[in-house]
């Protein structure tokens, strides 16, 4: 290739391309025609020697060598970015937008601490935050359409992603208030014969629940009822059905609805999660993202302890 002759803007046009997966929306990213993005695949694919992207019914779906050049090429604008962009960053008069991606537990607890946290800091600057759900995190951040998330530890792995863990978790049950499961000291063996609401959208494994009845000769859960987790303290709290679930929703729950909880009994075999601020590397030294990052952690610090001795405080 003659690197004299290669005109690099047309990097950012192939950029624009796979995150978009088309050739119109790339455009209006950029701000520029169809037929000018066109044109500049034409003259990228002469110089590259490859079809790049292939028109399909979806869209423009990347061949392997565009899928081989993706990363390498979003790193590389990234660091020309991150260079060009000014060594501080003054959040008491930015305006950047940043989109983050949370998980229930993030979504309840810590949500509105950093609304407020950054909203005192901050005031012109935007977020962006939606729920993590069932979508690809790892696409997500690799494309550059979410920067930060906040999802259980292992959701998202690979050496390009940046991890940090803001706080751990046990599990409690709730109930609504007065119910008199949750009036006496709690036993498994009174947990196993209450009907059970599971909470089909937490994303919070319980399984473990029904192996240490298992193990302790008791059967497993009596399952009455799946739901969302929009309606679960409201269907707990006018009913007799009880739901495991993470120790810091339970408790945020429980000042929020007539719902009242207990941490589950103790047992060797209660596993405690944990909950990470994930973010792809390439924009790991950018001012505005590392002020960002460190304004969430603080957030993450300064929530009320965990019970069951879990640690709330850690960030590694």
């Amino acid at each position: 290739m003659n690197w004299d002759a290669f005109d690099f803007k047309l990097l950012i046009v192939f950029d624009a391309i796979m995150r978009e997966r088309h050739v119109t929306r790339a455009g209006e990213r950029l701000g520029l025609s169809q037929s000018a993005v066109s044109h500049a695949l034409q003259r990228l694919r002469r110089a590259l020697g490859d079809e790049l992207f292939v028109r399909g019914p979806d869209g423009m779906s990347p061949t392997p060598r565009a899928l081989d050049l993706a990363e390498p090429v979003r790193r590389a604008l990234a660091e020309i970015e991150g260079a060009l962009h000014p060594d501080r960053f003054d959040p008491a008069s930015s305006a950047a937008r940043f989109r983050l991606v949370l998980n229930n537990t993030a979504a309840v607890v810590l949500a509105a601490p950093i609304a407020e946290w950054v909203g005192r800091r901050a005031p012109s600057l935007s977020l962006h935050m939606s729920p993590s759900g069932t979508v690809r995190l790892d696409d997500l951040l690799d494309r550059g359409d979410v920067d930060l998330a906040v999802v259980g530890a292992g959701r998202v792995e690979g050496e390009r992603f940046g991890t940090t863990t803001l706080f751990r978790d046990g599990f409690a049950v709730v109930g609504r208030r007065g119910h008199p499961a949750l009036a006496a000291p709690l036993t498994y063996e009174r947990l196993a014969a209450l009907p059970h609401l599971v909470v089909s959208s937490t994303g919070d494994d319980v399984g473990f629940l029904d192996a240490i009845l298992s193990r302790r000769g008791l059967p497993p859960r009596r399952v009455a009822m799946a739901a969302p987790f929009l309606s679960a303290a409201p269907i707990l709290a006018r009913s007799d059905m009880v739901a495991v679930l993470g120790e810091r929703i339970a408790r945020t729950l429980a000042t929020m609805h007539a719902v009242a909880c207990e941490p589950l009994p103790a047992d060797p075999d209660l596993p405690v999660t944990r909950s990470v601020l994930v973010w792809a590397r390439r924009v790991e030294r950018h001012p505005g993202h590392a002020w960002l990052r460190r304004q969430i952690a603080d957030c993450a610090r300064g929530l009320p302890a965990a019970g069951s001795g879990v640690d709330s405080s850690t960030v590694k």
